[in-house]
C-alpha cells in the first residue's frame, strides 16, 4: 500500500465511504454500505523505532503509534497526549499491560491485559474510545445550546466484557447515551453485575432473549435503518469501531519491548503472539502491528469449540453452521470431527461464543488487496477491487451461510497466521496444569487458558521451538470473572483459595442496585429501535429540564 501521509483517510471494506477522517470513522462506527472502516494507508514505522521507542512508557508509546494514524490537524498533539493520559490513569498498574513469564523452559510468556477498571482487555480500547467520544462532542458543541447540541447514541452488543468496559468508559459522559445488549443468561454473573449496577442516567442495559450473534445482528440492523438514523446520531463501541483496533496495537509493541529488555535476543529469535479470539478484533490489532513492521513470525489464533476461524484456516471455507464435536482420536492438537451442529455452542469461555467473527472482514480486505491487485493498476482501482471481493464473500455468507476462498488467499492467510481449537476439557486441564505445575499458584481465566494451551502446542512447531522461539499469550480477563470454570479446574488443588482470587470490588457488586430492561425474542431489531428512541428522548428532555 502507499506510504503514510500526514492526513490519514479511511475507506470501507466493501468499497464505499472513501475519504473519511479519523473523527468521521470514530463517530460513525459502521460504514453506510455495511462494511468496516480501514485506513487507506497502513503507515510504516520510523527508521529508528526499535531504538527510540524501546524504553517508552505505555502512554508515550501509544502517543507515537496513534500519531501515525491521527493527524495533528485533527487532534493536536497536546490534546491527544491528554486523552491518552486520562484513558490509562484508570489502570491499577503503572505498566498498564505487564508481561509475566509462565514457562521459562518453553519461553511461554503471558501479557496481562486485565488491569483496567472492569478487569478485562477491552478496557485498553474502551477507556480511550470513551474519552475520544467526549473530546469530539465537546469540540462540536462548543457554544451550542438546546436542540443545536449534537447528541451521540452509542449502541453495542456484548458477549461479556465489551459491555462493562464500554459502560465504564462512557458512564456520565456529556451528550452521550449508551445502549448495550447482552444475551440474557449467557454471560457470567460478574459480567452482568458489572453492567447492570451502573445506574448513570445515560447508561441503558438490554438483556436480549437469544445469542450474542442475535444481539450483534440487531446492532447492524439499527445502523442500516434510515428511520433511526434520521432521528439519532449512532456510534459503535464494538470492535467494528476502528479506534478500538488502533488502541490495541499499542500492547503488541509494548510487550515486544518488555520481552527484549527481559531476554537478550539472539539473531534468529522468533516471536509468536497467541490470541484467544472469537470476534477477531484483538488479533487483528496484532496483524496491523505486524503489517506496520513489528517483527512477529506468526499470529496464532486460539478458538474455543465455536471454531469458524480455525475451520477457515484448515479448509479455506468460512461457514456458519458447522462446529466441531468431540476431539478426533489420533489427530493433531485442536483437531476435531464434524458434529453437524448449528448455531453457537455454549462453552466455558463465553466471550468467545460467537458464530461469525465481525472483524474477519477487515483481514479479508487486506488479503484480497495483496493477492488480486497489481502495482500496474491505479490505486483507486486496487482499493475498489478489494472491496468488491469482500462484498461478494459477505453476500454469500448472508445468503448461503458460508463462502470459500482460493488457494492463493489461503497461502497469504497462512503466511501470517496459524490456528488451534481448544475444547472445554482442554481449557480446564490447562488451568489446572498452569496452577499446579507450569507456574505454581498462577490462576488463569478460561479464555486466557485457551491462549496458553495454543501457545504450548505452537511451541512444539519446529519453526518456533525454544530456545530461539518465544510465545506471548494474551491474557484477556481476570480469573474472578469466570468463577465456574476456575472452580471446576482447581477445586481439588490444596493451595487454591477463591478468596485470594476474587478482588474486593467484585465482592461489593452483589449489594449494589441494578437496572436492566428485557427484550423478548420476538421483539426483533424494531422493538429495540422503539426502546432506544424512547429512552434517548426522555434522557435529553430530563437534561434540558434540569438546566431550566
Amino acid at each position: 500500500m502507499p506510504s503514510h501521509t500526514a492526513s490519514q483517510r479511511y475507506l470501507s471494506t466493501r468499497g464505499g465511504s472513501y475519504d473519511l477522517s479519523f473523527e468521521d470513522v470514530v463517530l460513525k462506527g459502521l460504514a453506510s454500505d455495511g462494511g468496516l472502516f480501514i485506513p487507506e494507508d497502513v503507515p510504516t514505522l520510523p527508521s529508528d523505532w526499535a531504538s527510540s521507542w524501546q524504553d517508552l512508557s505505555f502512554e508515550d508509546l501509544a502517543f507515537e503509534l496513534f500519531s501515525l494514524y491521527i493527524s495533528p490537524s485533527e487532534i493536536p498533539s497536546e490534546d491527544l497526549k491528554d486523552i491518552i493520559r486520562r484513558s490509562y490513569s484508570t489502570f491499577r498498574t503503572k505498566d498498564v499491560t505487564p508481561i509475566v513469564t509462565l514457562d521459562e523452559k518453553r519461553n511461554i510468556h503471558l501479557l496481562e491485559l486485565f488491569h483496567g477498571p472492569t478487569y478485562a482487555f477491552k478496557d485498553v480500547a474502551l477507556q480511550f474510545l470513551g474519552n475520544l467520544f467526549e473530546y469530539f462532542l465537546v469540540r462540536r458543541n462548543q457554544g451550542k445550546e438546546g436542540p443545536d447540541r449534537e447528541h451521540l447514541t452509542v449502541i453495542g452488543a456484548t458477549s461479556g466484557d465489551t459491555g462493562s468496559a464500554a459502560i465504564y468508559g462512557l458512564r456520565g459522559k456529556k451528550d452521550v447515551s449508551v445502549f448495550i445488549m447482552h444475551p440474557k443468561g449467557k454471560i457470567s454473573p460478574i459480567q452482568e453485575a458489572q453492567m447492570t449496577s451502573v445506574t448513570d442516567a445515560n447508561v441503558h442495559n438490554l438483556a436480549v432473549e437469544g445469542t450474542f450473534d442475535d444481539c450483534q445482528d440487531i446492532v447492524k440492523a439499527l445502523f442500516a435503518d434510515p428511520e433511526i438514523n434520521k432521528d439519532l446520531k449512532l456510534a459503535a463501541v464494538n470492535s467494528i469501531n476502528w479506534a478500538r483496533i488502533l488502541a490495541q496495537i499499542t500492547y503488541y509493541f509494548h510487550s515486544y519491548f518488555a520481552l527484549i529488555r527481559r531476554h537478550s535476543f539472539l539473531p534468529g529469535s522468533t516471536i509468536r503472539f497467541v490470541v484467544p479470539t472469537g470476534n477477531f478484533g484483538d488479533i487483528l490489532a496484532g496483524y496491523f502491528a505486524k503489517r506496520m513492521g513489528l517483527p512477529v513470525q506468526k499470529l496464532v489464533i486460539a478458538t474455543n469449540e465455536n471454531d469458524i476461524l480455525h475451520r477457515f484456516w484448515e479448509t479455506g471455507r468460512y461457514e456458519k453452521h458447522q462446529v466441531y464435536g468431540q476431539e478426533a482420536k489420533g489427530g493433531e492438537p485442536g483437531d476435531g470431527v464434524l458434529a453437524h451442529e448449528s448455531g453457537v455452542k455454549e462453552t466455558l469461555s463465553p466471550a468467545m461464543d460467537i458464530l461469525v467473527s465481525s472483524n474477519f472482514e477487515r483481514l479479508l480486505w487486506f488479503l484480497a488487496y495483496d493477492v488480486y491487485s497489481t502495482n500496474s493498476d491505479a490505486l483507486s482501482l486496487r482499493l475498489a477491487q478489494a472491496g468488491d471481493h469482500v462484498k461478494r464473500w459477505l453476500d454469500a455468507l448472508k445468503a448461503q451461510g458460508g463462502f470459500s476462498v482460493d488457494e492463493k488467499i489461503m497461502e497469504a492467510a497462512r503466511r501470517d497466521f496459524k490456528s488451534y481449537r481448544v475444547s472445554d476439557k482442554e481449557t480446564l486441564a490447562t488451568i489446572t496444569e498452569v496452577f499446579s505445575k507450569i507456574s505454581p499458584g498462577y490462576v488463569l481465566d478460561p479464555h486466557s487458558a485457551i491462549g496458553v494451551r495454543a501457545a504450548l502446542w505452537s511451541a512444539e512447531d519446529k519453526e518456533a521451538k525454544p530456545p530461539m522461539g518465544h510465545h506471548i499469550a494474551l491474557s484477556t480477563a481476570h480469573p474472578a470473572k469466570f468463577i465456574n470454570a476456575v472452580q471446576d479446574a482447581l477445586a481439588n488443588e490444596k493451595e487454591y483459595s477463591w478468596d485470594k482470587v476474587e478482588p474486593q470490588a467484585f465482592k461489593e457488586l452483589a449489594d449494589l442496585p441494578k437496572r436492566v430492561m428485557y427484550v423478548e425474542k420476538g421483539a426483533g431489531w424494531e422493538g429495540v429501535r422503539k426502546i432506544v428512541l424512547k429512552e434517548v428522548q426522555e434522557e435529553i428532555a430530563a437534561v434540558a429540564k434540569a438546566k431550566n
